[in-house]
């Protein structure tokens, strides 16, 4: 492996390089033998010798088992070993709080889930998030200590410039400009915070429908109506963290809205936001429509239109179509990119079906072509983002072996 440009190419610094490189190999393809591991990387097979006992003695790496089924000895096969690290990930909406803890490899190993009903006045936040990690924490068989980073994800976006939560005020508790501070205190490991709609892009972009893409759009509906927006393969967040925030876009078809801030809605949020789907179902007389609890009513009537070729299910999901496409023309007309992603459960209960009307809709409204996708991580996709993120910063520290 060579050096990269502008990096002194010591001996140490080339070392460090190819044991990252054998470490991100193991975790794309799993347990490898020497010799694979030496094809792949280019190096030797003594050299590849080395770099894995160097590893192993780091506890890095694990010795696995053996190949089988080939002629000649089995080969010795070595992977990460999980318990190097583990980082967690924590989804906050105004109902529930859900962590998580996952090692190395990325393997969720404790779980937790912790409702927070909307009370007055609301329980000290530091507390509920500690309530929560610890939950999970304790499912992993783990302590606090054990965790490298931490990663907070929460609807609107922190002001890094005063440190408040924006753009989301239907989250009771949140809004204290010492928040960070007292959380800060109360945690071991590095915190960072992200909002939730770019933790599910993060998501899509390693693990779902927008790999490989550098320039994407995902439009989320769910508890609200937002974006995120990678530009040259990463997040683009604006000046204040509210790049995306297109549920206050004002819109055709829906009334002005003011003061948009002190409402917590906008125009985008609500034509096509999920609280104005039952109301647009009885209007167009779709039976029985759901009262259950929100948003998985909401998404359990889009799967029913979706299902439902004609009739007023049809016509539902066709109006929903068109509200959707109506902020989205806005989006893709000025960012023009590559890929548009459907996420959240009150886009993706649709499936194909409302893919395609979008899709057909947009390209009645908007010059720019983008192809359009479901979302294709559907398994708390907000808490696997976090995951991810924080499992991301804290490879490249667990696993830089220069120093």
């Amino acid at each position: 492996m060579a050096g990269t440009a502008g990096t002194p190419g010591t001996p140490r610094v080339l070392r460090a390089m190819n044991d990252r490189a054998a470490l991100d190999l193991l975790l794309e393809h799993g347990p490898l033998s020497r010799t694979r591991i030496g094809k792949l990387t280019g190096l030797s097979k003594p050299t590849a010798s080395q770099l894995l006992a160097r590893l192993e003695a780091a506890g890095l790496v694990l010795a696995t088992g053996t190949s089988e089924g080939r002629p000649g000895p089995n080969a010795q096969l070595y992977a990460v070993n999980p318990a190097a690290a583990h980082a967690a990930g924590v989804d906050v909406t105004p109902r529930r709080i859900r962590a998580a803890v996952a090692d190395v490899t990325g393997r969720t190993v404790g779980a937790y889930e912790l409702p927070t009903p909307g009370r007055r006045p609301a329980p000290p936040v530091v507390g509920q998030v500690t309530d929560a990690l610890d939950g999970a924490v304790k499912a992993a068989g783990l302590a606090r200590a054990d965790v490298h980073r931490l990663v907070v994800g929460t609807p609107g976006a922190f002001d890094p410039t005063t440190g408040r939560l924006r753009y989301a005020s239907h989250l009771p508790g949140w809004h204290s400009p010492a928040l960070l501070d007292e959380l800060a205190a109360a945690l071991p490991m590095p915190v960072e915070y992200e909002n939730d709609v770019n933790l599910a892009a993060v998501a899509e972009q390693r693990l779902g429908a927008a790999r490989g893409h550098q320039d994407f759009v995902l439009l989320w509906n769910q508890e609200g109506l937002g974006a995120a927006l990678v530009l040259g393969g990463r997040l683009h967040r604006g000046w204040t963290g509210g790049a995306g925030e297109v549920g206050f876009l004002p819109v055709p078809g829906a009334p002005l809205v003011r003061q948009v801030t002190r409402a917590n809605s906008g125009g985008y949020q609500e034509l096509a936001g999920s609280q104005a789907i039952p109301e647009l179902a009885r209007e167009l007389g779709v039976p029985d429509v759901p009262t259950g609890p929100y948003p998985q009513a909401v998404a359990a009537l889009v799967a029913r239109a979706a299902d439902r070729p004609s009739g007023p299910h049809r016509a539902l999901l066709t109006a929903y179509a068109t509200r959707l496409a109506t902020g989205l023309a806005s989006l893709v007309s000025v960012l023009d990119p590559e890929l548009v992603v459907l996420g959240g459960a009150s886009l993706t209960a649709g499936g194909e079906v409302l893919r395609a009307l979008v899709q057909a809709e947009l390209e009645e409204l908007a010059a720019a072509r983008p192809r359009l996708v479901v979302g294709g991580v559907r398994d708390h996709p907000v808490l696997r983002g976090a995951l991810e993120s924080a499992l991301a910063a804290t490879r490249d520290e667990v696993f830089d072996t220069s120093r």
